[in-house]
């Protein structure tokens, strides 16, 4: 039963004074009355449940972590401005009615009401840690967002609702409602820092690899991009050649840098592009490797490359692999070097100031279909991972290959050397392996734009290399 006896003790012991804010947490009116905890219950429920998302957020640190006590402790004094706003809320206390009342009272049911929140997240931050999460969950990126902002959301409904047992007047739920967002919102921009952290001194021998930035890896990459652009094999007169550009801007997954890889290896083997392709990828394990892909180089390469082919005759290929968004840049981080985001329009007039006639433009990423309209032209075949509205898939940690490079790149084109049989095998293929991976949010619906004046081009291209592999 949710009322409370007429006549209620002032004093309730901690298992009451737990479940009931638990009730609370899944907004339930808490049958405290107008009882009042003590010091030390109120001490009691702080230990317990602290030392309970300690040991959680341990969990969410694979392998061997240390306890960081600045990190434990940044938080602190977003819980004392709150208590100050409560206090400021609060009626004041009312002995003669059984709703509940006081500062501490309220204080004793939060801590105990944002216990069933916190364990949502920090679960969910485990199954993530430890790749236990659904592949969808995985690649989906705005997936994320959704769960953090409905979790966001359940706080501070909680928060308002156990505000209101205690006779908060609306205004004032208002203000202590918004004051909590922003106590969360500057505590997830300027605190993120965590209890756990990953032992220092196993991050470098088992764990990701992270970009150190010095002079002597500014010195690298200028020699890198001059090589890569003076070791570009000239074009050969009445052949009609293959130019490679391969761009992955995304470091954090290794799926990118595999990817960019083969499909590098690919056009070397496949379409006698040996010495002819570019490979810009962003990934700590290759700053002494590969130069960076940004949109600077990006843009130079292009240049080099037009320098090098016969533009009105070779064919470019480009390769772009990386996360999409709704806005159809791709995503681009080499934490701790900043990176811009590349946009169609981008890649379009950099083309398209080289004089490159004849463009073959690949992207495997979310929402890559945007790339279509911007690209498309009489010369230029353009195939994307995905339509201007769903989401692709396998960029997660678990994947060996996106599914639409795995189909397309390293199957379709390793049977023949038509791009558009390749695309047409591959869409059936990666739609089959969508629904097996349990895609819950539409066929990602790949994309293919060819226009009639390459047609010719690609087809004498395919017929030249089909008889040299039957050779």
């Amino acid at each position: 039963m949710d009322e409370l006896p007429a006549a209620i003790e002032r004093s309730l012991p901690l298992r009451d004074w737990v479940r009931e804010g638990l009730r609370a947490g899944f907004f339930r009116r808490p049958r405290v009355g107008n009882a009042q905890p003590s010091p030390a219950l109120v001490a009691a429920l702080l230990a317990i449940f602290t030392v309970l998302e300690l040991v959680l957020a341990r969990l969410e640190v694979p392998g061997p972590a240390e306890f960081d006590l600045r990190g434990w402790l940044a938080p602190s004094w977003s819980t004392a401005v709150l208590l100050l706003l409560a206090w400021w809320a609060l009626p004041p206390r009312d002995d003669t009615t059984d709703r509940p009342s006081g500062l501490a009272a309220w204080f004793a049911l939060w801590t105990v009401a944002l216990f069933p929140v916190n364990l949502v997240a920090q679960l969910l931050g485990i199954a993530h840690a430890h790749e236990a999460l659904p592949a969808a969950m995985e690649t989906l990126a705005w997936a994320g967002w959704l769960i953090y902002l409905l979790l966001w959301g359940w706080a501070v409904a909680a928060l308002l609702r156990l505000s209101f047992h205690f006779g908060v007047p609306r205004a004032r739920l208002a203000a202590l409602g918004a004051g909590l967002v922003v106590l969360f919102g500057v505590s997830a921009w300027q605190f993120p820092d965590r209890a756990w952290q990953p032992d220092p001194s196993q991050v470098t021998k088992e764990g990701p690899l992270r970009l150190e930035l010095s002079q002597e890896t500014f010195e690298i990459q200028q020699a890198l991009l001059q090589k890569a652009i003076s070791g570009l094999a000239p074009e050969r007169p009445g052949t009609v050649d293959v130019y490679g550009l391969v761009f992955s801007p995304y470091a954090h997954e290794d799926v990118f840098l595999r990817e960019n890889n083969l499909v590098a290896r690919l056009l070397a083997e496949r379409f006698d592009a040996q010495d002819r392709v570019v490979q810009l990828a962003n990934h700590a394990a290759t700053a002494q490797t590969h130069p960076w892909a940004t949109p600077a180089n990006l843009e130079r390469a292009i240049d080099a490359i037009g320098e090098r082919m016969d533009r009105e005759n070779d064919v470019l290929v480009i390769y772009m692999t990386s996360h999409g968004a709704s806005d159809f840049k791709l995503a681009a981080d080499n934490t701790p070097l900043s990176v811009d985001a590349v946009s169609p329009g981008e890649l379009r007039q950099a083309l398209d100031k080289a004089g490159i006639r004849h463009r073959v433009i690949a992207i495997s990423a979310c929402f890559s279909g945007g790339w279509v309209g911007p690209l498309a032209s009489d010369s230029t075949l353009v195939m994307t991972a995905a339509d201007a509205t769903h989401t692709s898939f396998g960029c997660g940690k678990r994947s060996e290959l996106t599914f639409f490079g795995r189909a397309v790149f390293d199957e379709e084109l390793r049977k023949t050397h038509s791009f558009e049989q390749a695309f047409a095998a591959a869409v059936p293929v990666i739609k089959q392996r969508e629904v097996e991976a349990g895609k819950d949010d539409g066929f990602s619906n790949p994309q293919l734009s060819v226009g009639e004046k390459i047609k010719p081009v690609l087809a004498a291209l395919a017929r030249r290399l089909d008889s040299m592999a039957a050779k």
